[in-house]
């Protein structure tokens, strides 16, 4: 657009003087070897223009015929390298649709057609021909050339890593993740691998320091940044609890300040600051990340913050925990375990007895039994509320990747992911559910049924007529025996009520066959009825 109102101005200014020639009336006399030449000064100007022309067009015809041997090499040149380009963008699609052939193909067309030190792609797209033909010696080696090539060396880096890992060679990998790290802390693959190494190995100031690469790059948001120092800082802190008390003082207050409702950070920071006798800086975080959450090594360590308290005291402090956060399960548990050291027996059954009915789980059964054995003795009633512990779910721990732990870790133990433990119930003891046919009442009471009777009890109900016969309930309660047994499903579990209403702790699970402690009206409910004239 500049170009043509450019020459559309030259165009208007050549007019506008032709005009202004044309409307000055002269002549103009040139007198050479003897000869006098009188022209107008129209004629003239348009001579020298028409000179001044023609030598512009004799010197572009002059020029294109000294450099013809260039442009037609040069047209030919760029032929080629577009051909070329065509190739190897064919060969890079063949590659990511798997196919090795036309990849391998592509490949040595583009290499004839385009040089490898121009075009470094086509390093890369031999290399995926050699991976899809399953040639991982040769692709390792054009890994290894790339890292001669500053441009490529990320590239050749990436490729060994993933090669690496496909070994499953964790040292390689992790060294070749650092070398690209350094280069380039924005890589994801490269930043998160290692972070595991520096974790793996207890590096916790560089992978801080790593942390903090990524989130000046953008590479992670602030939220998740924060959350992985507080774990990094956290785990700090454990590691210098006994030889730098002050060190791990500060990074557990800092990963606190990160992460008030995180309770290893509380904790640690608690403990930090219990050993050095501010009990009262350490209880107020530890209420923060209580009411935040509870947590039982929360509450183990603000119950145990002052070693000398005696046992009345240390039931208070329970008791005021459970007013930051009342009519929860774990409050009760941690008040009613102060009360069973007390030998207060009336209020630790009471809060365990609560703490059944808000959340039936395996501690609370088992903190019940404590309690009737302390109070009581009686071995019947403590192996009745054992058998209920069995049968019950279990309590929150620390999972991660399917391991249970009663500690928390800062890493995974199977695949080293930082931040990978979680507070939650286990859900292995569900074991397995017994699937009722499409005559089952709907609701989660058949759910309940199977989930707390064993298949092997099942029996039929013989209802006998007048006639002494087998009546069709009879009959098809023998059917029901037949039900297959499938495992549980989430569906089903998340069906199961965790406080079902109208059943009672006794009701729900069954004794065992020797338990004395057994109720004689619950067991003649429970036991087969037979309905007979005489």
């Amino acid at each position: 657009m500049i170009r043509l109102l450019a020459f559309l101005i030259v165009v208007f200014a050549l007019g506008l003087g032709f005009a202004w020639l044309a409307d000055r009336p002269g002549d103009m006399v040139v007198t050479f070897n003897g000869y006098q030449y009188q022209v107008s000064l129209m004629v003239a100007a348009v001579a020298v223009v028409a000179v001044v022309a023609a030598v512009m067009i004799l010197w572009w015809l002059l020029k294109a015929l000294w450099n013809s041997p260039y442009t037609i090499s040069r047209y030919f040149r760029v032929r080629r390298r577009d051909r070329g380009y065509q190739a190897l963008s064919t060969g890079m699609i063949a590659a990511g649709a798997g196919d090795g052939a036309l990849a391998r193909k592509k490949t040595k067309e583009a290499a004839k057609l385009i040089r490898s030190d121009q075009e470094p792609l086509i390093h890369l797209l031999e290399a995926q021909a050699s991976l899809l033909e399953g040639d991982h010696e040769g692709a390792r080696q054009k890994f290894e050339s790339m890292l001669d090539d500053p441009e490529m060396r990320l590239l050749g880096l990436r490729g060994l890593y993933l090669e690496a890992e496909r070994l499953g060679d964790r040292n390689a990998a992790r060294h070749y993740a650092g070398r690209a790290a350094a280069v380039a802390p924005q890589l994801a693959w490269a930043a998160e691998s290692t972070l595991e190494e520096l974790t793996a190995r207890g590096d916790w100031d560089g992978a801080l320091k790593l942390v903090d690469a990524q989130k000046a790059t953008r590479q992670i948001e602030r939220d998740a940044a924060n959350r992985r120092r507080a774990v990094l800082l956290t785990a700090k802190a454990q590691a210098l609890a006994d030889s730098d008390p002050a060190a791990a003082r500060t990074a557990a207050i800092e990963a606190n300040k990160l992460r008030p409702d995180f309770a290893p950070a509380a904790v640690a920071a608690a403990a930090a600051l219990f050993k050095q006798n501010d009990v009262r800086k350490g209880s107020k975080i530890l209420e923060a990340a209580w009411k935040a959450e509870p947590h039982p090594e929360i509450a183990e360590l603000y119950t145990h913050a002052r070693p000398g308290d005696a046992v009345l005291d240390r039931l208070n402090r329970a008791k005021k925990l459970q007013e930051m956060k009342k009519n929860h399960a774990e409050s009760s548990m941690t008040v009613a375990r102060a009360a069973l050291d007390a030998q207060d027996f009336a209020t630790a059954r009471r809060e365990a007895e609560a703490a059944i009915r808000m959340d039936r789980r395996e501690g609370a059964y088992l903190l019940l039994a404590d309690i009737e054995e302390a109070e009581t003795g009686d071995q019947g009633k403590v192996r009745q509320l054992l058998s209920r512990a069995v049968r019950a779910p279990r309590d929150p721990a620390w999972v991660a990747d399917g391991v249970v732990s009663e500690r928390w870790a800062p890493v995974s133990p199977i695949t080293g992911r930082l931040d990978a433990f979680e507070w939650r119930a286990p859900m292995e003891r569900l074991g397995q559910l017994i699937d009722s046919h499409d005559d089952a009442p709907a609701g989660a009471a058949p759910v309940i049924e199977a989930l707390a009777k064993p298949t092997s009890e099942k029996r039929p109900i013989e209802v006998i007529d007048d006639a002494g016969g087998e009546t069709s309930a009879g009959k098809q309660a023998e059917s029901r025996e037949e039900d297959h047994v499938r495992p549980i499903t989430a569906a089903a579990f998340a069906a199961v009520p965790s406080d079902a209403e109208g059943v009672e702790p006794a009701e729900e699970l069954a004794r065992l066959p020797d338990d004395p402690g057994v109720d004689p009206d619950e067991e003649a409910e429970k036991s087969p009825r037979r309905f007979r004239l005489f």
